[in-house]
């Protein structure tokens, strides 16, 4: 099984935002994140991640919860997943899917 989740979470209280910027925050979720050794890719407004279980997918968000959870009053997060049977790696093959039918490779 292949469970792809794309997600974000950041702090939206004042006693964690330094103005605009939630980016000292984010980089905790994202060295979890890195450090827990599932796959994944970071893009300009959320995170994706391909875990073997929707478990390990949800233990991923409270992890990442558990490094805004003492400091900040209030977290935001959004979440998709996309969970199909019998496949694997899909991470990079819907990327893979797409320039096959373009018949290029395309910006990463």
């Amino acid at each position: 099984m292949s469970v792809l989740l794309e997600f974000s979470m950041f702090p939206t209280s004042s006693d964690c935002r330094d103005g605009a910027s939630v980016s000292q925050y984010v980089s905790r979720i994202i060295d979890v994140i890195d450090k827990s050794g599932v796959s994944y890719q970071l893009t300009p407004m959320g995170t994706v991640i391909e875990t073997d279980t929707l478990k390990e997918a949800l233990d991923i968000i409270a992890l990442s919860y558990e490094q805004l959870e003492n400091e900040c009053e209030r977290v935001y997060s959004s979440l998709k997943f996309d969970i199909r049977k019998g496949k694997l790696n899909r991470l990079k093959s819907k990327i893979k899917s797409i320039e096959k039918v373009l018949g290029r490779e395309i910006e990463k």
